[in-house]
């Protein structure tokens, strides 16, 4: 066994400036190290570029990924003022997922080389590292503070770490190498025999206290008291011995055992086995990150949630008795029963967890914890519930995306962690979610209940915001103030003239009318927003024509609105829209080539809107059309006072936006006509109503 002690999530309490930068100096490089030793298994520089699965990028995406997000997340938080490379802080930045907005054709990027990408991570290496030891600090990290941006990007890679070594572990073998760091268990012997234990009722409690000293995700803050029923649970995870009997019988042909969701994805996969189980002969082997090994019948059945519920209902047909995965609550209920304490900081865990013991399972009846095994550790178990946000749920607001997509009921939280889940993965609070269909070192244990588990609305309607800007965007107009994405839209169609057609950008395109509107005469419209739960639902729209959304009435009154885009005349156009999620600042590199660019209230929102404005040129063609919308509301907590680009005394004089803008934009553009004040109204509640009214120009590139 190994006992080095790869470094706990550290206690941010902490009150002594010096202690606190040493802490996580030596959090940041050793996470940032061991991530970089996983991809010393990689045999070549060819097995960065081969992708191991087709729904994720190759893996050099990852190998930039997670340092590029660093210094993204640390310009946002105002800790990096001057990018390093912004065109691989653009192409590494969002793709890990296989959101609608994540793009995972090859013809869109071009790949650095391996050695490029090494000294690009050795200098984001050097920038974090003298934020570290040198940047202002002021005690205790808070979910506010600035810091909290430096744990983000290392429990970040943290989750790359595990998600990382899946994708090493689905590359065919001619690509990989065993590594002396990452040396699997060798331990094995006959399984155990499965027993179901009873668990009495009892009340659980889950979520995060925004006072509690260690880092959390946004899904994990907020609060859940649940009385959960009695119920049965097996002592063990379910060994490959005993998902044996499940292959032995095909249950893999027997529809039965599948669910709609499941028997497609598994007619689709044409799998028959476990997706890490090899034929050998009339032997089994078992394919380990870097190696393929003899079948250790004792470790845990690492399978997808489709194959997990598949073989509860054939359990339940054995035993007579209603067999399914545990739900969240119930998992959290298990916790509880078997005295479970955290991670120690200077000794081994208790459990195959934390990269304490070896890079790979162990037997299920290995490591006790009360009455059952690996509650936590050595795999992560799928349960029955979809991701759902706790009551008091926020959004982190430099990482809007890293739960809000999920919250789309096609996402099952599984708990308890892997033997390489590492830092916050490893705390009782951790919530991570992945789609049914995709493979992390994840397996299961059934419980035996007549309960069925209780499933909290998954969808996040609490989003004021979100919902105020479906309204703003699809819903009814108020005061009689015209739709206003539609109203820039119908200006730009009128400017474009008889101009060629072929591609638009909606920049800033929030839930996306103008990107429909646009596309009744664009031949193809690519909506571009920062906000992934923006996006999402411009998203949703295009793939599904409709969406729902709540409305705040008054105190905690609402009312319920869906949108169709059959009602609203869009419907034919939803082939020709596609949502991207970018920043404008440093927009991905394959978004050039447009006609037209639409930029509605986006500048006095961006942090360095001279950028954008001094650069856009570069995204169009000659004679295109941009058109930009704002009510020139520049704001501190968006734009630092030193990078407005107008709305101040200059030399003594006025020096407004307008200013700005023909200053930034006169090298490349020439201004069409006088600007044009819109009015646009955002409805608050029943009886509150924002009203603005934007300043448009309408530029032509000349140069």
């Amino acid at each position: 066994m190994l006992h080095t002690m790869f470094p706990r999530t550290p206690v941010l309490s902490e009150h002594d400036v010096d202690s606190m930068r040493h802490v996580l100096s030596d959090y940041f490089h050793q996470t940032f190290s061991r991530y970089e030793q996983l991809f010393e298994t990689l045999a070549h520089d060819e097995a960065y570029y081969k992708k191991p699965i087709h729904l994720r990028h190759p893996l050099i995406f990852y190998f930039g990924h997670t340092a590029t997000f660093f210094i993204n997340k640390l310009v946002l938080a105002g800790l990096v003022s001057e990018r390093i490379n912004p065109k691989f802080e653009s192409m590494f930045s969002v793709g890990v997922d296989e959101m609608s907005w994540d793009d995972l054709s090859e013809s869109n990027y071009d790949w650095p080389s391996v050695a490029e990408l090494k000294a690009y991570r050795d200098q984001v290496r050097v920038s974090v590292d003298a934020i570290i030891r040198h940047a202002p600090l002021e005690l205790p990290i808070r979910w506010d503070h600035p810091w909290w941006a430096i744990l983000m990007g290392i429990e970040h890679e943290r989750i790359h770490l595990e998600t990382s070594s899946v994708l090493i572990r689905q590359h065919a073998l001619e690509f990989v190498r065993p590594h002396p760091a990452w040396t699997p268990c060798r331990e094995t012997g006959a399984a155990p025999r499965n027993a179901l234990v009873g668990v009495a009722a009892g009340v659980t409690h889950l979520g995060k206290d925004r006072a509690d000293p260690r880092y959390g995700w946004d899904n994990e803050y907020g609060a859940r008291v649940v009385d959960v029923p009695a119920f049965q649970a097996s002592r063990f995870l379910v060994s490959n011995a005993e998902f044996l009997e499940f292959v032995a019988v095909e249950g893999y042909a027997n529809d039965g055992y599948w669910s709609e969701e499941g028997l497609g994805w598994r007619r689709y996969a044409q799998v028959t086995c476990p997706t890490f189980w090899l034929r050998d002969g009339e032997a089994w082997r078992l394919r380990l990150m870097t190696e393929v090994v003899p079948m250790p019948w004792d470790w845990p059945v690492e399978v997808n949630y489709h194959e997990a519920k598949a073989f509860c209902a054939w359990k339940t047909e054995q035993l007579g008795k209603p067999v399914r995965l545990p739900s969240e609550d119930e998992w959290y209920r298990l916790y509880d029963v078997s005295g479970i304490s955290e991670v120690p900081a200077d000794q081994p865990a208790a459990a195959n967890l934390h990269l304490d013991h070896w890079a790979s399972s162990c037997a299920v009846n290995r490591f006790a914890q009360g009455e059952f095994f690996d509650v936590v550790g050595n795999v992560w178990q799928w349960t029955e519930t979809p991701i759902y946000p706790f009551e008091g749920f926020e959004v982190h607001p430099i990482y809007d995306d890293f739960t809000t997509p999920t919250f789309d009921g096609r996402h099952n939280l599984f708990k308890g962690g892997s033997w390489i889940s590492c830092g916050n993965e490893s705390l009782r609070s951790a919530r991570y979610a992945f789609r049914r269909h995709f493979f992390q070192h994840a397996g299961f244990r059934y419980v035996l209940s007549e309960t069925e588990p209780t499933m909290p609305n998954t969808y996040y309607e609490s989003d004021k915001q979100l919902a105020e800007y479906a309204e703003f965007h699809y819903g009814a107009e108020y005061f009689g103030v015209a739709n206003f994405p539609q109203a820039l839209a119908k200006l730009a169609l009128e400017a474009m003239g008889d101009k060629p057609a072929n591609k638009a950008m909606d920049l800033g395109c929030a839930t996306g009318r103008a990107s429909f509107e646009l596309a009744q005469k664009f031949v193809h419209v690519t909506g571009v927003d920062f906000s992934a739960r923006f996006i999402n639902l411009g998203a949703q729209l295009a793939e599904q024509g409709s969406m729902r959304y709540t409305l705040v009435d008054e105190g905690e009154l609402v009312s319920y609105r869906s949108v169709q885009l059959a009602e609203l005349g869009l419907d034919g156009v939803r082939d020709k829209v596609e949502f991207v999620q970018s920043d404008a600042c440093n927009l991905k590199p394959f978004l050039t080539g447009f006609d037209l660019v639409l930029a509605a209230n986006l500048i006095d929102r961006l942090y360095n809107p001279a950028q954008f404005l001094s650069t856009i040129h570069e995204r169009m063609n000659l004679g295109g059309i941009l058109l930009i919308a704002s009510p020139y509301t520049w704001l501190e907590e968006h734009t630092e006072r030193e990078r407005w680009i107008g709305g101040f005394k200059k030399d003594g004089e006025n020096f407004t936006t307008l200013d700005g803008l023909k200053a930034l934009l006169g090298t490349h553009f020439r201004l069409l006509r006088a600007p044009q004040d819109v009015p646009f109204v955002i409805r608050e509640t029943r009886r509150k109503f924002q009203h603005s009214v934007s300043e448009v120009t309408l530029w032509e590139r000349v140069a």
